[in-house]
């Protein structure tokens, strides 16, 4: 990681501590005035609190080795066990939910006659609400900002706080004014939601931890920005997976012919700059260049006699004595020419005229064993390939070079 890039996980290990200290405020007060009343909606609210203290506790944990550097056996760092921690909090949300409903039906089963403390527990209930809003809020906020899956799972679950305590509340009005055991039916709806976000959060987390393509819509921003770079012709297979709070991504781009090595490079430099200004989560980014696949290509095969489709391919690419020049669609060839060689008697440079030849007819593909480094290098941002003979005769193997780089 880059220095500056520990400054976010560091800003949601703060919120997570603070989510920890007034969730435990939380728990004390509710907890002493559910048991004091007997209040059993009053009660689950401060267990549902009390399992916020835990998530809270658990994302502060994981955001803390989250800022550990990369090393031999952890390459891509720890981020992971940011979600790893957000999974164990998505499977307690929903632990805490079957408890709440759990005792919300026995309460059900056997209501209090009379409430006790009923303005006291109230008036819990509606700090509560107010509190647990606030919390969230916070929460989410920071989440989004720094990319926390973590934290934003924390926040909604703080939000579900303020749900289950604004039911509290109706739950020991509804009580108050004679509905006996509706404590115990408000108990039910808040486990049931506890449950639903539970759930939802933890399929989340296991599908990132298996590299599932949940982030489409960063897939889309990625595509939309690498083809916004000049000289780009085209982008596919286009990968992230998430890391914690960070992306990581790989794609292919196809940039025209005869592009020099320093050009392709400052394309790639300025694909990584411009998406990591769309996608500031991205933490690294691997782009593979192409050549853009053509739908004819022309295919050049050197000869060592003049024989039409029966000639003999020679082994030697600047002493053949005559190259044969394919005009090809996907693999089927439309017409041929066999011109010679100039450069087969000369003593020196042969590979080099020969190269400057099939340069000027505008072949896409050489079919050769080995080519020596000269005619190699004036190839190299030239060609889209070279590719050894393979097939039985001269057409099979001109097809199957065709093939190799059409579209």
């Amino acid at each position: 990681m880059k220095g500056n890039d520990e400054a976010p996980l560091k800003e949601g290990e703060i919120a997570s501590r603070y989510s920890v200290i007034i969730n435990m405020i939380l728990v004390v007060i509710k907890g002493f005035t559910g048991y004091l009343s007997g209040n059993i909606a009053l009660i689950a609210d401060a267990i549902h609190s009390f399992a916020d203290v835990f998530s809270s506790a658990a994302v502060f944990i994981g955001l803390k080795l989250s800022q550990r550097k990369p090393d031999e056996l952890f390459p891509y760092g720890y981020h992971r066990i940011e979600t790893l921690v957000s999974l164990l909090v998505s499977v307690l949300i929903i632990i805490t939910g079957l408890e709440i409903t759990w005792d919300s039906i026995i309460y059900i089963s056997n209501p209090v006659s009379e409430v006790s403390m009923a303005t006291a527990s109230l008036a819990v209930s509606l700090i509560s609400v107010g509190v647990s809003y606030a919390i969230a809020f916070y929460k989410v906020r920071v989440g989004r900002r720094i990319g926390s899956t973590a934290l934003l799972n924390d926040g909604k679950h703080s939000y579900v706080d303020v749900i289950s305590s604004a039911i509290v509340f109706i739950g020991i009005l509804g009580e108050y004014m004679g509905l006996h055991g509706f404590q115990g039916i408000a108990g039910v709806i808040i486990s049931m939601v506890i449950i639903y976000i539970g759930i939802r959060l933890a399929k989340y987390d296991v599908l990132t931890l298996l590299d599932a393509c949940i982030d489409t819509d960063s897939m889309e921003i990625i595509k939309k920005t690498v083809l916004s770079v000049p000289r780009v012709e085209g982008v596919h297979e286009i990968r992230i997976r998430r890391s914690g709070p960070y992306l990581f991504g790989e794609l292919h781009i196809e940039l025209e012919r005869g592009l020099p090595v320093d050009e392709i490079e400052r394309i790639i430099s300025q694909i990584n700059s411009k998406v990591k200004e769309t996608v500031p989560s991205i933490d690294h980014l691997t782009v593979q260049p192409e050549t853009v696949k053509k739908e004819e290509v022309v295919v050049a095969v050197p000869l060592a006699d003049d024989q039409g489709m029966n000639s003999t391919i020679s082994t030697h690419f600047g002493r053949a004595n005559f190259f044969l020049i394919a005009r090809t669609r996907k693999g089927e060839i439309l017409d041929y020419r066999i011109i010679e060689n100039p450069g087969k008697s000369l003593k020196t440079k042969r590979g080099i005229r020969a190269a400057e030849l099939l340069k000027s007819r505008d072949i896409d593909v050489l079919v050769i064993e080995k080519l020596s480094d000269g005619p190699k290098l004036l190839f190299s941002d030239y060609l889209l390939g070279t590719v050894p003979p393979e097939g039985a005769s001269l057409e099979e193997v001109i097809r199957k070079a065709s093939l190799k780089f059409s579209d």
